[in-house]
């Protein structure tokens, strides 16, 4: 169960109690413009992290192996997205959990990432074997 549908609405009527409290009409409007302006700040992040996705390949990251270095378990998938600037490429029927997205790097290294109700579970990182390079010349 996510707490924070029921937590968040809650501390928002606390706080225009607190402000009718304090100051009446005039601490409600403080109040809500405080939270007004948390979710235009939040919708503001949102969208410049999906315009950024919008401009690159789907899947694609610049670095399978530093995203694999950057990703904590819990974290939201706007978090990972604004991470690899491109959204993963879906692995999972649509509406199944957990949401499994692949992100792959030029060299072929691609991190799996499962989410379960939007927050990351747990990821793998991929790399294709080293391919063997020209055997070295003789030592004179």
């Amino acid at each position: 169960m996510d707490f924070q549908k029921i937590v968040l609405p809650i501390l928002g009527a606390v706080l225009v109690a607190i402000g009718w409290r304090i100051a009446g009409w005039g601490g409600v409007a403080l109040a809500v413009g405080a939270m007004v302006m948390y979710l235009l700040l939040h919708f503001n992040r949102m969208m410049a992290v999906l315009q950024k996705a919008a401009n690159r390949p789907k899947g694609y990251v610049g670095s399978a192996v530093m995203l694999n270095a950057k990703l904590k378990p819990g974290v939201n998938m706007l978090h990972v997205m604004a991470l690899t600037n491109s959204l993963g490429e879906p692995l999972s029927p649509q509406g199944q959990q957990p949401e499994v997205f692949r992100w792959t790097d030029g060299t072929g290294s691609h991190v799996t990432c499962d989410f379960a109700n939007g927050r990351l579970v747990k990821w793998d990182l991929y790399r294709p074997p080293a391919e063997e390079d020209a055997p070295a010349a003789p030592a004179p």
